[in-house]
């Protein structure tokens, strides 16, 4: 190992290595180093990554050829910053339309693929991810030095509950778990009474760690209760969670860890980034470090894509340091959150995410000029006592005016105290909002139980302006006609 804790391009790092038993750091010198030492192996990491990209791939030449970016030019983080030009998932669609399956992004053979990967294709064409056996085993001992942070040690089982398909969250907490050697557990989800399953299963081999979305760690607890077990009988230490923002969200996490008796950890960025827990907490640090030797991570303005001042909002841009298939430099995530860079608990020289990522800047909404992101919602909700974990967040339009409605579920408890109980819990409810949000919204509770649980990404936003709309554009060109 060298000084740097085998900082080498491409990265190799020995199979077998794990730091000392009692070691809170997986790379104690990466980990801790001051941030200027780190950032100027990353200039020279960065040239490397580039220059390769340059060699290896149509598509990064001819983007950065047309934006008069060139490897060499990388001489500091400010170089690259300002150069070399940001690249979004529309971009990574039509590569591989126009050259598939895994689009000219792809800077190894094809026959050098061991893993595949992709999104839904739900909103279209769905995106291919391939990699290679090197990145795989990169990706793997990342993740198990992320959940090394964590507390998570050999031995320990780690219960995976989230769905084993096409979804790379899963696979990639299997494959880090698996590289810390830990006792591995691939549950998954999504089937027809699988969430009962768990609970048995939960109950019987009383894991470690679980990772899944906050949303299936609550429907999970729900489930539990109503079959009468205690979640906090599972034993469950450790909790981390990608896939929804949720675990870096007070209201949230806190139910989660009340409902467990164990620690929630926020992880988690995008699919394209893998290992995509180069943003995650520690054990002694909330919300989401920026593993910034693993991905090099700016949070920037979502419109020029320059970088913020820490204590500002942006949106993160990605760029792998450790994937020679398919790296992904410059990729703006879409995502909103707020760095900062101070001093962390945990003793890591990285700069933080405080409260995670709050959504996709695409999900807020404005109502009578505030903006409202649907994570914000959550947060209220959550911290309201009676709260039965399942909302919808209903946007109409009155007349020339934007209207938020929330329609929540009551516990089966609060609903048996009868009227005067539900009543003073809608007008909570609406204060709550209010107060944590700045906007008035309306308020109807619903029954216990009125909406459906998700083994994966929860979507609670009904957006009926869209038929305001439509009926607009309609009545408008009948008036031309």
């Amino acid at each position: 190992m060298s000084e740097m804790e085998a900082w080498c391009w491409p990265p190799r790092y020995p199979a077998t290595y794990r730091p000392p038993e009692g070691s809170r750091y997986w790379f104690p010198r990466r980990e801790t180093m001051p941030a200027g030492d780190r950032e100027k192996a990353i200039v020279g990491r960065l040239r490397e990554v580039c220059s390769y990209a340059w060699q290896h791939s149509s598509f990064y030449r001819a983007k950065w050829h047309e934006a008069g970016f060139h490897p060499d030019q990388v001489r500091s983080l400010e170089d690259f910053e300002q150069k070399c030009p940001v690249i979004a998932k529309a971009d990574l669609r039509r590569s591989q339309e126009e050259h598939p399956p895994f689009g000219d992004y792809l800077c190894v053979p094809d026959a050098q693929i061991f893993h595949i990967h992709g999104t839904s294709g739900t909103t279209g064409r769905p995106t291919a991810f391939g990699i290679s056996e090197g990145d795989w085993r990169a990706i793997a001992n990342a993740h198990a030095r992320v959940m090394w942070g964590f507390g998570i040690r050999p031995g320990d089982m780690v219960f995976i509950a989230a769905i084993l398909s096409l979804y790379l969250g899963s696979w990639g907490a299997l494959a880090g778990a698996e590289r810390l050697g830990c006792k591995s557990f691939p549950f998954g989800a999504g089937a027809p009474g699988m969430t009962s399953r768990a609970v048995q299963w939960l109950n019987q081999m009383k894991p470690q760690a679980l990772y899944g979305t906050p949303s299936y760690a609550l429907f999970v607890a729900e489930t539990a209760r109503k079959e009468g077990v205690d979640p906090k009988g599972f034993g469950i230490q450790r909790l981390f969670f990608s896939g929804e923002p949720g675990a870096s969200i007070p209201g949230v996490r806190d139910r989660i860890e009340d409902a467990y008796g164990g620690k929630v950890f926020d992880c988690g960025s995008m699919a394209e980034v893998t290992p995509f827990m180069n943003v995650a907490g520690s054990a002694e640090t909330r919300g989401m470090l920026c593993w910034q030797d693993l991905v090099y991570t700016e949070v920037c303005d979502p419109k020029a894509y320059h970088r913020v001042p820490y204590g500002q909002r942006g949106t993160p841009v990605y760029t792998h340091l450790e994937r020679t298939s398919q790296p992904m430099i410059r990729l703006v995530s879409g995502d909103l959150t707020e760095w900062v860079n101070e001093p962390n608990p945990c003793g890591r020289t990285y700069p933080r995410l405080p409260n995670g990522i709050f959504g996709r800047i695409d999900d807020m909404f404005t109502i009578r000029g505030e903006n409202v992101y649907p994570s914000e919602i959550d947060a209220a909700l959550n911290q309201v006592d009676g709260y039965g974990g399942e909302h919808r967040i209903v946007i109409s339009r009155a007349g020339v005016m934007d209207e938020l409605m929330i329609r929540v579920e009551p516990t089966v408890e609060l609903e048996k105290q009868g009227p005067g109980a539900l009543q003073q819990f809608k007008e909570t409810m609406a204060r709550k909002i209010h107060t944590m949000l700045g906007v008035r919204a309306g308020v109807e509770v619903v029954p216990p139980a009125t909406y459906p649980r998700t083994d994966f990404k929860a979507r609670r936003v009904i957006d009926d302006r869209e038929v305001f709309r439509e009926m607009n554009q309609k009545l408008a060109a009948e008036t031309r006609r």
